[in-house]
């Protein structure tokens, strides 16, 4: 979830300002206007005669920070992140919504930087930077030239230790943020339905909660809520700095041992298993909201990278996911919308890297004239053909050749690569995990996914749920209330 728009260039005075914040060499932003050597790589150098994970250099600071760096020399840019481990599945009952909330607030300055003057700062140099909350992590980045790299490092180690969270501006952006919530949940029938869906779901987990936090949670939340919760977990020892770009590995190093460097380390409280309650039963709920079309939302329990017994499970699930919905030769699409054309549109999520237990979910909307329940059916068909018809060899090498191609051109992006980098790290796994899920993939066999299929998709782990359009929900009142009267005119 991106939070944050950037802000428009602007020159101020904070460019002149000259940054110690315990290093022992000062940058001067003002001072920041040509290449170096130390921080450019060689421009146009090709990156085609190495593999991405030979280009990909690692370094962990005393104080805990780990640094990731691959080098990617085809343009003088770079983009810098900053993941930290703590998201809304880390968050309490009561204080849903922090990690998001403190997202915000990160941009209301240090004593060094103004409130506002950080994007403001950004945007002078050309670059660009926004921010990101997850159920996860929560990050933070900057694209900007490649000899702008010691810029982003000093701001990012400025609000790493010393940002400000004043009651005023609190009160300001705790508003901004409840009327983000209207606008992308509180109004939108679909995003308020995906909610409730997901709250039933997940029972036990922290992704029981929105990312974004419940509305009388940010009716109760404060400045001191979001300081402390700053304190709890913003350290260079629960944060990973990726860089992607034109830098060499060496250089960047340096560079973060001296900005970040003399940052202490933290005592960290333990990150959250999210691990859901055995399965008892199927759940089923109705959202009725003024929504224009019905919706259908179908899930399943099943276990993530972090807590299968098998790993290859999480491949066989994703597998599964390509074989129902992976473009129009897919089965969902084909049957469903295609052939009965009981669907007017349908997917299918499930990615299996998270920290702890995921979802594999199914969306639809019915086409005119359908039921919730003729569309629900048509699925179910589908499951059981999964489970009961081994996938051909020609839908298995269909999902692979989508999988791969999307990991191929994600390497086109330099941001791309980087977040690869950071979501993989801030869950607790090895950043070469990227580049080997194509061959995982590959060796998924149709076995496997109906196996999957049938041990997963099962009543027992379902959860479904019905978006039903207010108007319709009256006319069924009515029709009922209707049918009752008759009844009682002619006992």
């Amino acid at each position: 979830m991106t939070c944050l728009s950037p802000r428009p260039a602007q020159r101020s005075a904070a460019l002149l300002l000259t940054f110690t914040i315990g290093m022992s060499a000062p940058y001067s932003f003002a001072a920041n206007a040509s290449p170096t050597a130390s921080t450019l790589g060689t421009v146009g150098a090709s990156t085609a005669a190495s593999t991405p994970a030979e280009r990909t250099f690692e370094h962990t600071l005393e104080n805990g920070l780990r640094i990731i760096v691959r080098e990617d020399h085809r343009a003088p840019v770079m983009v810098s992140q900053i993941w930290y481990r703590v998201g809304s599945s880390y968050e309490p009952t009561g204080k849903t919504g922090m990690s998001h909330a403190l997202e915000h607030m990160m941009f209301k300055g240090t004593p060094k930087v103004p409130t506002g003057e950080f994007s403001r700062i950004v945007a002078s140099y050309g670059g660009e930077e926004n921010a990101f909350t997850s159920y996860d992590y929560t990050g933070y980045y900057q694209m900007m030239g490649a000899n702008n790299l010691p810029l982003s490092f000093e701001l990012e180690a400025d609000r790493m230790a010393n940002a400000l969270m004043p009651d005023d501006e609190f009160a300001k952006e705790i508003e901004v943020i409840k009327e983000e919530r209207r606008m992308r949940t509180d109004d939108n029938p679909n995003a308020l339905a995906w909610e409730r869906f997901q709250a039933a779901a997940y029972l036990s987990s922290g992704y029981h909660h929105p990312v974004i936090g419940w509305r009388a949670d940010l009716n109760d939340m404060s400045a001191e809520d979001a300081r402390q919760w700053y304190k709890r977990w913003y350290a260079p020892n629960n944060a990973t700095v990726v860089v992607v770009g034109d830098v060499k590995a060496d250089d960047v190093f340096a560079l973060a041992k001296r900005y970040f460097g003399p940052l202490a380390r933290k005592t960290l409280p333990p990150a959250p298993r999210n691990l859901e309650a055995p399965p008892l039963g199927e759940r089923r709920l109705r959202v009725e909201a003024p929504a224009r079309v019905p919706a259908l939302f179908i899930g399943y329990n099943v276990p993530g990278i972090n807590t299968a017994s098998d790993p290859a499970d999480v491949y066989a699930l994703r597998m599964a996911a390509g074989v129902l919905d992976g473009g129009v030769s897919a089965r969902l699409e084909t049957e469903l919308i295609r052939g009965s054309k009981v669907a007017a549109s349908i997917g299918t999520s499930y990615n299996g890297y998270s920290l702890g237990d995921d979802l594999f979910s199914i969306t639809g909307i019915p086409s005119q004239g359908i039921s919730h329940q003729a569309l629900e059916q048509a699925i179910q068909t589908e499951i059981d053909r999964l489970q009961n018809t081994l996938p051909t060899e020609d839908e298995m090498q269909r999902v692979r050749a989508q999988i791969v191609s999307g990991l191929i051109y994600k390497q086109d992006s330099i941001s791309g690569q980087a977040y690869e980098i950071g979501a993989l790290v801030s869950i607790g796994r090895d950043w070469r995990e990227g580049d080997l899920q194509a061959q995982q993939l590959a060796a998924v066999t149709p076995e496997q996914v109906q196996a999957a299929a049938r041990k997963y998709l099962v009543a027992a782990r379902r959860t479904v749920a019905e978006l039903i359009p207010a108007a319709a929900q009256k006319a069924q009142s009515q029709e009922a209330q209707k049918q009752e009267a008759q009844k009682e005119a002619h006992p």
